[in-house]
């Protein structure tokens, strides 16, 4: 039997070095790996290059990396959430390369798969796919550096862009349940982009909330397939945060908001 499962998760992650690109699972806070990233932060690897589809807020998930100048370059769809990536952004310290939500995860399963290169139309016509888009700022407002024009095809009368997979040195991601062999299950929307990372990682590292025996686990249930992971590492108690809260008025404050509707109505 091949037990991946790893003591804790400094283990599990140092032999990440500075410079190495990562595949990092999760979107907003949801499903990521957040004590694998907790663990690279604290053994002081930087200048890395992150493939995700946000980088986290501004002290949690990604954004404590971001935060410390770890993070030299990343591949996102959503950075919306975190006022540091704009401020090293705009300052010309971080490299940002910007993808459509869609491609970012086909550019994962791609490589996961074999498949150097693929066609969408997600972004023809676009600076996605024109090229001149800003990766990099010089600090006076000028750009450093743009991105390149894309190769154009035709098939059936509709124009595509070609993307190139990507292959990370590593992927981090967070599951529900896994087993000793690196299977694993991921919970409702906490799945989001944690399976293409799993793929296209060429060393994966995965958190699992709940460690089972090989067997225990429903074939038809498992997301993704233990030869995808190599390194697995228990965290049971890890913190989850929400992002933005939602909550609905309570009886009373609802009624007291229609007795004061009335009375200015």
């Amino acid at each position: 039997m091949i037990d991946k499962v790893v003591a804790n998760a400094a283990e599990a992650v140092a032999d990440i070095a500075d410079g190495a690109s990562l595949a990092v699972g999760g979107f907003g806070l949801c499903g990521i790996p957040v004590a694998l990233i907790d663990a690279l932060h604290d053994q002081g690897t930087g200048n890395l290059e992150t493939i995700s589809n946000n980088c986290g807020v501004d002290d949690w998930g990604l954004g404590v990396l971001l935060k410390d100048g770890r993070i030299r370059r990343t591949i996102s769809s959503y950075v919306g959430e975190n006022k540091e990536f704009a401020r090293q952004f705009l300052n010309g310290e971080l490299e940002v390369e910007l993808t459509p939500q869609g491609t970012l995860s086909e550019k994962l399963r791609a490589g996961g798969a074999g498949i150097p290169a693929f066609y969408t139309p997600a972004g023809y016509g676009t600076q996605i796919g024109d090229g001149g888009l800003p990766q990099r700022y010089d600090g006076d407002g000028g750009v450093a550096k743009a991105s390149e024009p894309k190769e154009r095809r035709e098939f059936d009368g509709r124009h595509y862009i070609m993307e190139h997979s990507v292959t990370p040195d590593f992927a981090l991601v967070h599951a529900a349940k896994g087993d000793r062999h690196g299977n694993l299950v991921y919970h409702a929307t906490a799945m989001n982009f944690n399976p293409p990372c799993a793929m296209a990682g060429k060393i994966t590292i995965a958190e699992v909330e709940e460690l089972v025996e090989p067997g225990e686990l429903d074939p038809a249930e498992i997301h993704t397939p233990g030869i995808f992971v190599q390194r697995i590492v228990v965290t049971p108690d890890v913190e989850k945060r929400i992002e933005k809260r939602t909550v609905s008025a309570s009886k009373e404050e609802q009624a007291a908001r229609s007795v004061q509707t009335g009375a200015t109505a």
